[in-house]
């Protein structure tokens, strides 16, 4: 079932972005930032409760499998910024099969992805920056959540002001199976406060 609505805990977002903080401001416009982790909870009653999230380490870069689908899948469809290793993600296999029995044995599943969006437009390279990022799934996005099919998708957008790093939070579901050009559906996101 995808649910209509997200609850997610304060403490677990804080720690996401914070790490996902931490990755912007040291990233450079060769270099963008990577920021992923994986929702565990429970979906009951038409709402998706996260109980925790897991970071999990990117293989993009390294794996011949993910350098393969990149190269010969993405990047013809996506667009050759594709091509520099820290576009994309790639859920390293170890990490994947850790977290899924850590939720296996609290009894808690494996509810979807959270990860970082940049104001790659601002901060990124000069050729890059006609095109608009924000908590908005991307098409490469869309790719991936019809991919994995988890019913939960958050997005985390960082964006400078002139003073602060501001944060805005977005949840969706995958498109529904077998029409990957329909937009995702946007999830309500509520905040758990204890």
């Amino acid at each position: 079932m995808n649910p209509s609505t997200v609850s997610i805990g304060f403490d677990s977002l804080k720690s996401f972005i914070t790490a996902a903080h931490n990755e912007y401001e040291t990233c450079s416009p060769q270099e963008p930032p990577s920021c992923f982790a994986l929702l565990l909870g429970v979906v009951e009653d038409d709402t998706a409760t996260v109980s925790s999230i897991e970071f999990a380490s990117n293989v993009r870069a390294t794996d011949p499998v993910a350098l393969e689908e990149f190269s010969q899948s993405i990047e013809p469809c996506f667009g050759s910024a594709y091509g520099n290793t820290r576009r994309g993600f790639w859920c390293a296999p170890s990490d994947l099969l850790r977290i899924h029995r850590q939720a296996e044995s609290a009894g808690i599943e494996i509810l979807g992805s959270l990860h970082l969006h940049p104001d790659w437009h601002h901060i990124g390279p000069p050729e890059e920056r006609g095109l608009r990022i924000s908590e908005e799934p991307t098409p490469m996005d869309r790719y991936m959540f019809d991919s994995s099919r988890y019913p939960v998708n958050m997005i985390c957008y960082l964006e400078s002001g002139r003073r602060t790093v501001s944060a805005a939070l977005a949840a969706w579901g995958p498109p529904p199976a077998g029409q990957p050009d329909v937009p995702c559906p946007r999830i309500a996101l509520k905040f758990s406060v204890h």
